[in-house]
């Protein structure tokens, strides 16, 4: 299965050598393994994670140029996921998605993404110099949520702008949907370009077959994976993996090198060697159970009145091929609250933290660190939520259409550094947008920079604005004004 032994943890094993030599430190950081540090601070966090936070040295290698620890580190992470080259990301998934387009465009190249992106993926253009060419995901009307693009929208851009240079998508999006990965690899790689992926939400889908289709199995050339997010990284620890037939590592090395720090966090690249080795080794165990409790708490939440969760009986619908059960999205439009008021209530009355939540949602992120005993708290407080609010002649309307895409006049890193001026909203018809605008749910832009404000853009911002949705990405935090670029 592995041609390495998984087991190993090169870089912590490097770490423990250091500090089991009890090694005098003159090099920095200044607090000295823990000895200059804060003593409340100390007092809370305990003594040993000071005495692995350390700089650039032999016996603990360089993220930069690895030749020891750190390479063969990313050798059986690599390993792990059927890659050829992985790297680690201390930049979390943001920097590695950065990296992914850098990697494969530059300036005024085409690149092919879902209008649904995460912000990252806008940057990187924008530092990439990229033309993006945009591709409407499916929209789920019900739950008010983008799902994933499909292989039939891929290939139709693809034939619109064959001179592209390659393929982003988003796979599973936040929300646990996931595409036909495998048959959109098959149609880019058709022109003899990438298929970069958003994976951030699948590092854990390779190690279970209940899961859905990993990008690297699906033969995607490159995919960044927010480690952290479902298995036991630590925030802002991610993996970049790669497939060398249409990308060069040493490349993609070169661009990490210019986006992260020097000063790399050996506690948080020693957190990626151990979660590597936790999910390459007892993946499907800790994952069959982190999908069992997921499962019992959706069946659980679909019996409480005002309440729904999706899950496998969407899929077959346009852009909904396969499903991760680890995402427990907890619909709430029946019980005539909002997500918002759902996110508060169990945040400020029962002490239960969601990962998100949007005007008809909740979104709870199962995983292995979950116990039953925490999956049925939050239970109780749905069922008692839903006897205090249960309103259902309040119900929350479908879901508003979301404009058409606007004309492109500039890309978006020309708008980006143009000079700008703030106008009210209402005044910016037919400018080009320098900012971004987005609205929540769906969370797709409804503006970019560089764009065509429209009549229909700014209608629908009022109308979401009326309804209480989030709208965000303008420097005026109401959104009253919008700056545009002067031509």
């Amino acid at each position: 299965m592995y041609k390495f032994d998984q087991n190993e943890t090169p870089l912590f094993d490097a770490l423990m050598k250091y500090v089991n030599r009890e090694t005098i430190p003159f090099h920095v950081p200044g607090h000295k393994k823990g000895i200059g540090v804060d003593k409340e601070f100390k007092n809370f966090i305990g003594e040993n994670v000071f005495k692995i936070d350390v700089t650039v040295f032999k016996t603990v290698d360089s993220l930069h140029h690895p030749t020891g620890a750190i390479k063969k580190a990313q050798e059986l992470a690599a390993d792990a996921y059927g890659s050829d080259a992985c790297f680690f990301s201390i930049h979390g998934t943001s920097g590695a998605i950065q990296a992914m387009i850098l990697s494969v465009v530059s300036n005024g190249d085409k690149i092919i993404i879902p209008r649904n992106t995460h912000k990252s993926i806008t940057s990187g253009i924008i530092l990439s110099g990229a033309v993006p060419i945009f591709m409407q995901p499916e929209l789920d009307k019900r739950i008010g949520i983008a799902h994933g693009v499909t292989a039939e929208t891929v290939e139709n851009t693809l034939r619109q702008h064959p001179d592209a240079k390659a393929v982003l998508i988003i796979n599973p999006t936040y929300y646990g949907v996931a595409t036909d990965i495998k048959k959109i690899a098959d149609i880019v790689h058709k022109y003899d370009i990438p298929l970069i992926v958003d994976e951030a939400h699948g590092p854990h889908l390779i190690f279970n077959n209940r899961l859905p289709i990993s990008a690297m199995q699906a033969g995607a050339d490159m995919c960044a994976q927010s480690t952290h997010k479902i298995i036991g990284a630590m925030t802002q620890a991610s993996l970049l993996q790669v497939k060398s037939t249409r990308i060069d590592p040493a490349r993609v090395q070169q661009v990490l090198n210019l986006l992260q720090t020097t000063s790399p966090s050996y506690i948080l690249m020693a957190s990626l060697d151990c979660a590597r080795r936790q999910i390459a080794v007892e993946g499907k165990q800790l994952l069959d159970y982190a999908i069992d409790l997921s499962n019992y708490a959706r069946a659980r939440i679909n019996q409480i009145s005002g309440f729904y969760c999706f899950g496998d009986e969407i899929l077959g619908e346009p852009g909904l091929f396969a499903f991760d059960p680890t995402k427990i999205t907890i619909t709430c439009r029946d019980l005539g609250i909002t997500g918002y008021e759902l996110d508060v209530l169990l945040s400020e009355k029962y002490h239960i933290q969601l990962e998100l939540s949007d005007l008809y949602n909740g979104l709870a992120v199962g995983s292995f660190g979950d116990t039953k005993e925490n999956i049925d708290k939050l239970l109780n407080a749905l069922t008692e939520i839903s006897k205090t609010h249960n309103n259902h002649s309040d119900a929350k309307p479908d879901f508003i259409d979301v404009p058409k895409i606007p004309e492109a006049l500039l890309n978006p890193r020309q708008a980006f550094n143009s000079i700008k001026t703030s106008v009210k909203l209402n005044d910016s018809i037919g400018f080009v947008s320098g900012e971004f605008l987005m609205a929540y749910p769906p969370g797709i832009p409804v503006l970019c920079p560089g764009e065509k404000i429209t009549a229909e853009i700014v209608d629908y911002i009022t109308k979401l604005k009326k309804v209480g949705l989030y709208v965000q990405g303008t420097e005026d935090p109401d959104v009253n004004y919008i700056k545009i670029v002067r031509l």
